[in-house]
């Protein structure tokens, strides 16, 4: 998956997110597999591009 793709996917679940925040609250089941989702489109960002920077230093 390239670089921009991950951001563009984040991006949309972010909104999704508030989007979802906004009708159910913060504790209902949707919004937490929204987070949910949303963490792991992050932790997959920071695995293939930032831990790759921190290794060129």
């Amino acid at each position: 998956m390239h670089k921009q793709d991950i951001l563009l996917q984040i991006e949309k679940k972010r909104e999704e997110l508030v989007h979802i925040v906004k009708i159910k609250g913060l504790t209902s089941a949707l919004t937490v597999q929204y987070s949910q989702e949303l963490d792991h489109l992050l932790n997959l960002y920071d695995q293939t591009y930032t831990s790759k920077l921190n290794n060129l230093s």
